[in-house]
């Protein structure tokens, strides 16, 4: 009889003890029960005969985690506060059949010419295991990460190249195909199980030579794998939301450290933690010798004849335009006139965003909708009215100023499928649409061949966040949407904001942006300290506050660990539960993560390195 550790995939559960008649290899997955219920789970040790009865192993799988997919998971459970199980269930096992031998195959290297800049960035890189890619926009870093995938492959090694959301891949497909051809492939969410199937079919025989996804692809089992390129590498996407709250960006330095292969971050605008941790190279200009023209409109949130006049000029000289705002839907705030109700969602403490089209209200974090009102609920007297502006609403507004203007409204309300992404892109990029009024989905890194001009509103609500990073976050944004514009003719772009003075003394050199922001943040904040975050969240209002203080009270006796602040959170409920927090900061993650282990508790929620504080 040989007894087995074995970690419960996607369950908090520590490993649990089971036996089996027959010897299996640690790494197998393998199916048991617990509770009556049939689970998978994944050896990752052989044991002695325990004082307890166990349960014998139902069946043993062909899928295995081989020692460095246990390792990396491990490393997950450890630095993140989760169980082995939850970390094992990121990865997608090898299969037995797989073996452990790629398919030969004849490659032919790519002709991509460099500039004298581009080949200088690209010998840097070359020459650092861990490198920063600091390229402002249209400098030409793709062609850089395709050179330098060209060498791997030349070397009977494989790619992986992460992109912050899926909304990215499908233009970089296009652009590395036409230059890999079917040796690339992609993967992410949205993708059907058969598409899914035929992808691992194809990374596991050695046909995929190039990898690209956002950062679930970063768990792929992807053998022989010789270079990570991590691109818009400061963006928040590649941080997890839910457990394990992991940053794909920071497991990939991970684990080209674990397997001692190069890892490449790029950015226009990079991270400050990225910028004082790793060597960078500074990649500056665009291809085309165009110039963008900064004009900044002292304004609250609103659409004002000045921006409509803007529009109307760029259409009538035949060009294209992008509109950002930071709010989906026509509205975000429905207050009454009469007793200044603010209609709310009854399971979130936030306030619900109006949907003309669907005549509802929906909440924005837990999904809730209800029919519109027509009066206050609260007052039954009292008529709505509406606050902080959408995108649905600004297209309505802008659809009037001529009824030849074509307006396309993007973001998650209506780019719902990859499909209708490509099919918006490239009625986009064929002049089929004047105008894009979007979210944050604007400035994620796609190329637009013909927009001179950029409205940006609603970036003062950015940088007013009580958030240590609003100033990077607001900053970072505004220079990436400027960036989508301008990138064959010269541009304008229209800032909504009363912060000229901070914003216009850093478009032009970011880098100033970071040496002064490591300044200010010296000694409080990341990148020279570390940060943790512990969330509380019960229906029992008391239940999470009780737990949350007791915590507290542990914590404060310990040394080297520091309670920045706790309390209710900013958003105090979110889908029926009351949400406490504490925020801690010490200068060493180990002693966080110390701390945390000896206050853990089921219903808290451990956020390492958090980039979210609400």
């Amino acid at each position: 009889m040989y007894f087995y550790r074995i970690a419960l995939l996607n369950s908090p559960l520590e490993p649990l003890t089971y036996h089996c008649e027959n010897s299996v290899v640690i790494g197998t997955e393998v199916e048991i029960t617990l509770s009556n219920r049939s689970m998978k789970g994944v050896i990752i040790e052989e044991s002695e005969k325990p004082d307890f009865l166990t349960q014998n192993i139902l069946r043993i799988s062909e899928s295995f985690y081989p020692q460095r997919q246990i390792q990396f998971a491990q490393f997950i459970s450890e630095y993140y506060g989760c169980s082995l199980g939850e970390a094992l269930n990121l990865f997608i096992p090898h299969t037995v059949v797989e073996q452990e031998v790629l398919h030969t195959y004849s490659y032919n290297p790519v002709n991509i010419t460099l500039s004298e800049s581009q080949s200088k960035a690209l010998e840097f890189i070359r020459s650092h295991n861990i490198s920063l890619l600091f390229g402002d926009t249209g400098a030409g870093k793709s062609e850089i990460y395709m050179r330098r995938m060209d060498e791997v492959l030349s070397e009977g090694k494989r790619a992986l190249l992460l992109l912050p959301e899926i909304s990215l891949t499908p233009q970089m497909e296009i652009r590395f195909k036409n230059h890999f051809g079917d040796m690339v492939v992609l993967w992410h969410s949205k993708m059907t199980p058969k598409q899914k199937k035929v992808t691992l079919e194809k990374i596991h025989n050695g046909v995929a030579h190039i990898i690209v996804g956002p950062r679930s692809a970063l768990f792929l089992p992807i053998q022989n794998l010789g270079l990570i390129v991590v691109d818009e590498e400061h963006d928040e996407s590649y941080k997890s939301s839910s457990r394990p709250r992991y940053n794909a960006r920071d497991m990939a330095v991970y684990i080209g450290n674990l397997l001692k292969i190069p890892v490449v971050l790029g950015s226009a605008t990079p991270s400050l933690s990225s910028y004082a941790k790793y060597p960078f190279f500074r990649l500056k200009g665009g291809y085309f010798e165009s110039k963008r023209t900064f004009v900044f409109e002292p304004s609250l949130e609103a659409l004002t004849p000045s921006i409509d006049h803007a529009i109307m000029d760029n259409f009538n000289k035949e060009h294209q335009g992008i509109v950002f705002i930071p709010t989906r839907a026509n509205f975000k705030y429905t207050v009454c006139d009469t007793c200044g109700y603010h209609v709310e969602c009854p399971f979130c403490s936030v306030g619900m965003s109006q949907h003309k089209n669907s005549h509802a209200l929906k909440c924005h974090y837990c999904n809730y909708t209800e029919v519109l009102p027509k009066v206050c609920p609260k007052c039954q007297s009292g008529a709505l009215r509406t606050a902080r502006l959408g995108t649905a609403e600004a297209v309505e507004h802008f659809s009037k100023l001529s009824e030849n203007l074509r307006v396309q409204q993007f973001d998650r309300d209506i780019i719902t499928t990859q499909n209708k992404l490509i099919k918006v892109l490239e009625a986009f990029n064929s002049r089929e649409i004047d105008l894009l009024v979007g979210t944050q989905m604007l400035s994620k890194g796609h190329d637009y061949h013909d927009i001179t001009l950029a409205v940006v509103m609603g970036i003062d609500n950015l940088l007013s966040q009580s958030d240590y990073r609003a100033r990077e976050k607001a900053l970072s944004l505004l220079v990436q949407i400027a960036g989508r514009s301008g990138r064959k003719q010269n541009a304008t772009v229209i800032v909504q904001s009363f912060n000229e003075s901070f914003f216009r003394g850093y478009l032009d050199d970011y880098e100033k942006f970071l040496i002064d922001e490591m300044r200010i943040r010296n000694t409080r904040y990341p990148p020279t300290k570390k940060l943790a975050r512990l969330l509380y969240a019960h229906k029992n209002a008391l239940k999470a506050k009780n737990a949350m203080e007791e915590a507290v009270r542990e914590i404060e006796q310990m040394q080297r660990v520091q309670i920045v602040g706790f309390g209710a959170s900013p958003i105090e409920k979110i889908a029926d539960k009351y949400r406490f927090q504490i925020l801690l900061r010490s200068d060493k993650s180990t002693d966080l993560i110390r701390a945390i282990k000896h206050v853990k508790s089921p219903i808290c929620e451990i956020d390492m390195d958090p980039i979210e504080f609400t």
